[in-house]
C-alpha cells in the first residue's frame, strides 16, 4: 500500500523534538508524497528547506487567514520568491476564517484574492481555508478567476452543494482525520458521493488526529486511517484508495506533471 499526505505542518515547533523520525515513520509505512504548508509569514523557507532533504516532500507557501492582517507589498514578494523553488506546488494554504476572526474579515478578503491573483499569474494552484465564510469564498472563487489555476479544498467541511460547487471550479476535496470522528457522519455521506478522481487525503498534522488517535498529536503515517476510511464509503480496497488519491495527487499540480 501506498499514500499521500497532501497537507501536513511538519515546520511547526509540535514536531521538534523528532521531525525526522516521524517523517522516517511514514515514508517505512509507504508514504509517496508529502506537502508540507508554509501558511505563516515566517515558514516558507523552513518548508522549502525540509523539501530539499527528502525526495518525495515538496511544499506551498501562503499567508493563512488568520495572519492575514499582515498581507503587504513585501508578503507578495516574498511568495514570489518562494516560488521560484520547484518543489514548491501551490500558493496556499489561503482562504477566509470568520470563526476565530483574529484577522478583520476585510483584510482576509484582500489577501485572499491577492494571493489568487499572483497563483493565477505564476500558473500555480491554490490550497483553500474556509471556515464558516463558505459563500465569500466560492464567490472570491468565481469572481477571482481561481479556476484557471485550480487546486485543493483542504480538510473539507463542507456540504454536498459546497463540494459539487468547488469541484466545478476545477478544485479537488481533501479529507482529513476528521472524517473518521463519530460525529462526522454528515461528512462521511459528502464523501461518500465525490468522484474517486477528485479525491484527496490528509492529515493537517498536527492537528486533526483521526479516531481512535484524537486528542493526540497527529502525524503524516495517520493519513492511512483516512485512507481507510474512504475506501470504505467507496467499498474498494484501501490500497486502490492509496493508488487513486496519490495519482490524483500528481495530476493536481504542473509542477509534480512536468517532472
Amino acid at each position: 500500500m501506498f499514500f499521500t499526505d497532501s497537507h501536513a505542518h511538519l515546520t511547526l515547533d509540535a514536531f521538534d523534538a523528532d521531525r525526522e523520525e516521524v517523517i522516517l515513520r511514514a515514508r517505512d509505512a509507504g508514504l509517496r508524497y508529502l506537502c508540507t504548508i508554509g501558511s505563516l509569514a515566517r515558514d516558507a523557507a523552513e518548508a522549502a528547506t525540509l523539501a530539499g532533504k527528502h525526495e518525495f516532500i515538496y511544499f506551498t507557501a501562503g499567508l493563512h487567514p488568520h495572519d492575514a492582517r499582515l498581507w503587504d507589498e513585501t508578503s507578495a514578494v516574498r511568495l514570489e520568491s518562494a516560488a521560484a523553488n520547484l518543489r514548491l506546488l501551490a500558493i496556499g494554504e489561503i482562504g477566509l476564517d470568520y470563526h476565530y476572526d483574529h484577522s478583520p474579515r476585510d483584510r482576509q478578503r484582500e489577501a485572499f484574492r491577492e494571493q489568487i491573483r499572483l497563483a493565477r499569474r505564476l500558473g500555480l494552484p491554490v490550497v483553500i481555508h474556509t471556515r464558516e465564510a463558505h459563500d465569500d469564498t466560492l464567490r472570491i472563487l468565481e469572481e477571482e478567476r481561481a479556476a484557471e489555476v485550480g487546486g485543493i479544498f483542504h480538510c473539507f467541511s463542507g456540504s454536498g452543494e459546497m463540494a459539487r460547487f468547488a469541484t466545478g471550479l476545477g478544485f479537488r476535496i481533501s479529507f482529513s482525520g476528521s472524517l473518521t470522528f463519530k460525529n462526522a457522519g454528515d461528512l462521511r455521506e459528502v464523501a461518500a458521493a465525490i468522484p474517486l478522481h477528485l479525491l484527496l487525503t490528509e492529515t493537517d498534522a498536527p492537528f486533526l488526529s483521526p479516531h481512535p488517535h484524537r486528542g493526540k498529536r497527529n502525524e503524516p503515517v495517520r493519513v492511512m486511517e483516512v485512507v481507510t476510511c474512504l475506501a470504505e464509503l467507496h467499498r474498494i480496497s484501501p490500497d486502490a484508495m492509496g493508488e487513486q488519491t496519490t495519482r490524483n495527487f500528481e495530476s493536481t499540480f504542473p509542477r509534480l506533471r512536468a517532472s
